[in-house]
This record gives structure tokens, sequence and C-alpha cells, in this order.
């Protein structure tokens, strides 16, 4: 293939980096100390635009080396602190850099392209991490971020549930572990399992709004970002373990993670497992199941007066083993994993064979990942370092019946990015990207709605940030080229019904994003950020080619590609629309303030986002006739069936979004601790009609109590009802759910030892989440009680 100008430029960027002259070394040497004058133990002082750091001993000193020109910009990080950044003059000696604590949590955002605080992106960024993931993390990745600020969870049981990020998901939403696309098929469909694990994870990264500069078109509503691992950086001795059994559906998990290494090696080792029945529903969800089903009582007797959502169980296993060659400017490291998962698919079944009852379908998933991560500081007069990712998945799940794959979906993907990081010119410091990807997806059966695709794409970004006194400025640009490609799109003829008219498509976007924001210290302790966007995305080939019943969400669903026609019997027909398909483009605007010093903290964040060409599933009022789905040899003669589905369509039409979201942290007193939170989010067409599956206004509060190792939490959060639905859309009521916890921490043979009892749900509440594909079909779990064992070392 003939090489593009990104290619080009990419490469050139490269061997600019390789062939041109170096600098002197310099090194500077200081102390960090707390607002008091005492040491801080453990702070990481790291030059900017490069990956050279040095970590502060018991009295706060550190030894940056090799730094190159008259004066570098420092970023300097603790726990318990603010984050701040400084220029020094490397001839004015030692420094002595002192540290503001802080009541918010501040923590690096890895997902960034030059690591920085939650406090520090002008873009809204929530980062779960340490004791706070351990306590909140459950079998699917919605559910572990679902009590974040502006994220709620598109819920398919516990099974698979992936994030909803301010009203948007599925392709909108990029699912990335250690910056590298996730590689499954989860964004086709919510009852695909993102193939993500949490109980390893070191922490997990949510970046609100646009982040198409860093991670491309699939990045138009954000990026969750999943830190593990099992790439080691270090070979210092590190691990963890952890032990839980929950009631609700008697599951039970193990996982542990190991690193180390000696000399100039680092190994790193991981693994766990899952395993879950049916779980409880609330005694009311029971009892209207039971109401709607009056005229099928006996026949539903099993699932009624057992209280349990059927086909919701699941197992699940995966380990990684990864080593790191550490160098004195860097590491290169590589991985290689396994995830396995059989999981029920709820309201998925079909008529038995012997025409006895339903049988359920459940899904088998397997997925290999090969990941190679390289960050190399470079001995260079221009280019300060290279970062390099690279990586290999191959995904495959099939949905079983009776023993037999009725559909089988894969994905084969392959990435490389590359970041370039240049020193300061005129002080500002930033960094060229190149990204490959490829992806190979396959969906082969009865219920394959969507046919096979590939998707390519290149795209070269910049990025640039400079302090202006107390502003922090932030710019970036990113252009790709996208190509979607499929070979057999089909349409039914009208003319010879039964046969299918086949087609090749070959489609070449090139979406182009920028992006601006500032960091404004207006006053000690405050800050506000603003961030200003305009973002591109090249719609899915779900979202073109799709044709075909999607039996998850109970629908049958029409891409875009195609115009449908409706007839005057009720009927309709599809034909291949002559239209172009346009990009989606969305301008965004958000504003944040944030207080951080003191007893009280707080973010508040408002956003406006326009979306022009917004590309969604649109009720039509239609049904299709599903006679695959039915259709089942019984030994004498063949059983048809023929089920109505709602058809959906994909439409492009301009819409808005936009809302608000904050959290307060009170320190009341030394021991106790109140966090309040809220978001919501408004989403409308062109014209006024409401958006579906939008979340509503979300209240919540916890109260934390704190001593002597000792931790003890009571929360609750409010969901109100949701009443602007779009089209046949209906209303959902609201539903407050109370969750509590008790652990207590103690050292025992080297290692940090938790105990734990948590509590979900303890008024046994139904709740049905509007955003859920499955809300009238498979509530939220019941009152449940879960027990833990956890340590780290």
């Amino acid at each position: 293939m003939q090489k593009s100008w990104l290619q080009w430029s990419g490469i050139g960027l490269l061997w600019a980096g390789l062939v041109s002259p170096s600098a002197l070394a310099e090194t500077l040497t200081g102390a960090v100390l707390d607002a008091d004058g005492q040491p801080v133990a453990g702070a990481v002082v790291e030059w900017v635009g490069s990956n050279r750091q040095a970590l502060t001993d018991a009295a706060g000193r550190f030894s940056l080396e090799d730094l190159r020109g008259e004066e570098v910009e420092l970023h300097i990080m603790a726990p318990r602190f603010v984050h701040q950044q400084l220029h020094v003059d490397l001839d004015e000696g030692p420094v002595t850099i002192r540290l503001r604590p802080t009541r918010i949590e501040v923590i690096e955002v890895v997902a960034l392209p030059w690591h920085a605080s939650t406090l520090e992106s002008a873009q809204p960024v929530n980062v779960i991490a340490g004791d706070t993931l351990a306590r909140q993390q459950s079998s699917t990745l919605g559910e572990t971020l679902k009590n974040e600020v502006g994220v709620h969870t598109n819920y398919f049981g516990p099974v698979a549930s992936s994030p909803v990020i301010r009203g948007l998901s599925g392709p909108r939403v990029l699912i990335t572990q250690n910056g590298l696309d996730a590689g499954d098929v989860s964004r086709v469909g919510p009852d695909h399992l993102v193939t993500t694990e949490t109980s390893t994870a070191e922490q997990v990264e949510v970046l609100r709004g646009p982040a198409t500069l860093f991670y491309g078109s699939g990045a138009i509503g954000g990026v969750v970002n999943i830190v593990d691992g099992r790439v080691p950086t270090d070979n210092q001795l590190a691990g963890q373990w952890h032990l839980k059994h929950d009631n609700v559906a008697d599951e039970k998990l193990v996982s542990a993670s190991v690193t180390g290494g000696t000399g100039s090696w680092a190994t790193h080792v991981d693994g766990f497992w899952r395993e879950s029945n049916d779980y409880r529903i609330p005694v009311a969800a029971e009892r209207e199941t039971h109401d709607a089903d009056h005229d099928h009582e006996h026949e539903h007797t099993d699932e009624v007066f057992d209280g349990r959502l059927d086909n919701s169980a699941y197992r699940a296993k995966g380990a990684n083993v990864g080593a790191s060659y550490l160098l004195d400017n860097g590491f290169v490291g590589v991985s290689v994993g396994r995830l396995e998962r059989t999981y029920g698919i709820p309201g998925h079944s079909h008529e038995s064979h012997d025409g006895e009852g339903d049988v359920d379908v459940y899904a088998d998933l397997e997925q290999d990942r090969v990941q190679l991560i390289s960050e190399l500081s470079l001995d260079h007069a221009w280019f300060s370092a290279l970062n390099t990712r690279l990586g290999y998945t191959d995904y495959r799940h099939s949905e079983i019946e009776e023993g037999v794959p009725l559909t089988t979906f894969a994905n084969t993907s392959r990435e490389v990015r590359a970041e370039l990081f240049h020193h300061p010119v005129a002080e500002w410091r930033g960094a060229w990207s190149l990204q490959y990807k490829h992806q190979d997806f396959s969906a082969e059966g009865a219920e394959a709605f969507t046919p096979p695709s590939e998707t390519e794409s290149l795209a070269l970004g910049w990025m640039e940030e400079r302090h202006f006194g107390p502003v922090q400025v932030q710019l970036g640009a990113r252009v790709e080229r996208v190509e979607l490609s499929a070979d057999q799109v089909t349409v039914p003829m009208d003319d010879q019904p039964g046969l299918l008219a086949a087609y090749q498509v070959k489609q070449t976007f090139e979406p182009f994003s920028l992006s601006a924001g500032a960091v404004w210290d207006f006053t000690e302790g405050y800050n506000l950020g603003l961030s200003l966007s305009r973002a591109q995305r090249a719609p899915s080939a779900a979202e073109l080619y799709s044709f075909g019943p999607h039996i998850g969400t109970s629908s049958y669903e029409i891409g875009a590609l195609y115009d449908l026609h409706e007839e005057a019997d009720g009927h309709f027909h599809a034909e291949v629309s002559p239209a172009a398909v346009e990009l989606e483009t969305s301008n965004n605007i958000d504003l944040t303030l944030r207080k951080f010093e003191g007893d009280v903290g707080f973010t508040l964040n408002a956003f406006y986002n326009q979306m022009d060409d917004f590309y969604y599933l649109s009720a039509t009022g239609l049904e299709a006739e599903d006679d695959h789905a039915d259709e089942h040899d019984h030994g004498e003669a063949e059983h048809e069936e023929e089920e109505a589905l709602p058809v959906y369509h994909y439409t492009a039409r301009d819409a808005r979004l936009y809302g608000v979201e904050g959290q307060l942290v009170w320190q009341v007193a030394s021991p106790w601790r109140l966090t309040l939170m809220s978001d919501y989010t408004r989403a409308t067409l062109n014209g006024g009609e409401a958006m579906p599956r939008i979340p509503p206004l979300r209240l919540g509060a916890q109260l934390e109590y704190r001593l002597n190792g000792w931790r003890a939490e009571l929360g609750a959060q409010h969901y109100f009802d949701q009443d602007r639905t779009a089209n046949l859309e209906t209303e959902s009521d609201g539903y407050t759910l109370v969750d509590a916890q008790l652990s207590y921490d103690w050292e025992w043979a080297a290692q940090t030892m938790t105990f734990y009892v948590q509590g979900n749900n303890l008024t046994d509440t139904e709740a049905r989440p509007h955003t859920s594909f499955l809300k009238d079909k498979a509530p939220l779990p019941a009152r449940s009680l879960a027990v833990g064992l956890r340590s780290r070392f």
C-alpha cells in the first residue's frame, strides 16, 4: 500500500529523534517540604516533557539527572498534596519545593498525553484507585463506575454492563487498557461484555467529554482507561490479593497480582477467578413479574417464586504475564494475557427442540491479548522522550443454545501508537502522536445482524501546553483517515421474497478535531478550567451496515446506509441510500470550578455539546418478522414461528446535550467526612424530541468514619423519575439505593490486611435504570451482603 503523508510524517519525526545531536547533561538536586517545613517522603519529581523522574527520600531530598538546557519545568506529585508545576534555573543550585495539602484526592492521570493530576486538566477527569477501587470494583466495568460523577451504566444484568458518560455510550465511549483499545465487541451491542477486569487493576480513569485528540474519533464521548501493571515499570516487590463472597448471587471472587524482579529485569503475574449463580431480584419486582404473567402462572412458577433473574449466572477467569527490561532512560516491556468468560444473556431464549419449553442462550467468550509498551527518555537536543504502545487482540464469543453455537462474533485488532515529545520551545512543551489501528470484525450465524467488516485508521496528532503565570494553556489538533469496508452488505429483494441482494461497500472518512483549554489558578486553593473542542467521528460499521434481528435487545436493527420506506399494509422495504454518509461532529464546551484546599473541597462542572449528524437508533413504530430465530427441527416436522420485533433505524439528526455535575467533600471533623454529589444530563434532538435512554437527575451522599484502622461508610443515591422520553420509549420510575460498608485494616507479615463487610441496596428497592435496554426485564439486584479479605504488600 502506498504510504500516505501521515505515515511519512510520523517516520520523519522518529528519524529526526535518532539522528540529531545531543546537548550537555545537568543534575538538579533539592528537597520537597510541606507547608510546615516537614519533609515529604515518596514525592515524585518529574522533568516535564520527558520520562525522567526522581523519588524523594525520608528527608524529602531528590536528585534529578541528565537534564538539558538552562531552565527546566518540574512537576511534583505526592499523595494528599496539590500537584505543583514550576520552572527552575539549573544554575541556581539546590531548590526547595513546598507542597500544599488538600482534602480532594489528587491522582496522576495516565490517560493524558503527559502525566497530570485530576486538578490540572482542562477536561473533567474521574480517577478511582487503590482502596477506593477495591471497594467499588464489580464483575463488570459499568457497575464499577456507576457511582462516579457523570457516569452511569447501560445495565444488562451482572453479565454485561458498559459505562454511559453524559448520556453517551457504545461507539462514542472508547474503552482502553493501558492506553490501547480493549479490542472486544462491546460497542456493537449492550449485551456484549467489556473485556476488562478491575479486580487486578491499579486505577480506572474516566475522561468526560471528547478525547479524540488522544485516542481518535471513537472517543468523541469520552474514554475509560484501565491501568494495570501487566507491563511493569520497575522491579520493586509489590502485590495484592483479594477474596470475596456476595450472597445475592452466591458470587465468589479470587484475584491476585505480584510485581518484582532483579537487576535490569522486572516481571509481573496476575490472575482472577469469578463465579456466580442467577442473582436475586427484589420482592416488588418478583410480584410484578407474577402479575404480568398471570395467565401463564403454572408455566413460570419456578422463575416467579425463586425470585431470581433467569439466565444471569456467569463464570470467568483470566491471567496475565509480563516482563520489562529496565534501562537508565526508561523501559521496554511486553505482556501476554488470556480472558475466558461464560455468561447467560438475560431475556435471550428460544423454544427447545423437543417443544418442552424455552432454552436459555449463553455466551462463551475467549480473548488473547499481547501488549508491548516502551517509555524512553531521549538524549537529544530537540526531543525529550518517545513513548510507544503496540497491541494485538484476538477476540471471539459464541452465543450457544443446547450446546450448539447459534451466532459467533469475532474481532481481531492491531494497534500502534507512538508519542514523540519535544523540549520546550518558547516555553511551549508538547508532543506529536502517530496512531494506526486495524480491526477485522465478523459475525456469523442465525443472529448476525451486522455483516463482517474491516476498519482501518491512521492518524497524526499534535498537542502543546504552556504556563502563562497562573494560567495553563492546552492546545491540540488531530487528523485521521478512516476506511470502512464490508463485502457482504445485504438487503431483502422486494420482487423476490426470501432472496437477498449483496453489496460490496468501501467508505473513507477524514475526521478532523481541534481542542483548546485553559486552567486558571485565580486565587490560592481555587482554579477554573475551560475546555473548547470540535471533534469529528466516522460512524461505526454496526451503525452503517446492520440489517437484522438483534435478539439481545429484542429489536430489529437497520443501519444508516439504508433508506426505510413504510408501505400501506404496515410492512416496509429498505434500499441502499444514494445519499453520502456524513461525519458526526461535536462542538463541546466545558466549564469547571474547583476548590481543593481547606476542610471543604468541591468540583462544579457545566457542559454543552452541539452534535451535528448524531447517529442513534430511532424507533420507527414498525415491526419485522424474525422467522429464523424460532425455526427448530423437532424430528418429525419443523416448527416455524414468526416473532415480531420492533424495527429501529440508525438515523443521523442534529442534537444537543447539556448538563451540570458537582461533587463536594467536607472533612466535618478528624474522623468524619461527608461527600455530596449530583449530575444531570439533558439531551434533545433537533425539534425538541428527547433522546433515548438518557439518565435522569441523580443526587448522592456518603458519610465516612475513620479511626485506628476502622472505616465505616453509609451512602445513598436517589435517581429521579425519567419522564423525558424518546418516541415510543417508556418512562422510568425513580428509586433510592442505600449502601454501607464496614472494614478494619491491620498490619501482618509485611502486608496491609483489610477485612470488610459490605451491604448493597439495603432497603431491597426495585430499581430499573432508564439507560438499560433490559429495564423491563432485569431490575438491579435485591439486598445483598458481601464479606471479603484483601491484602496489599
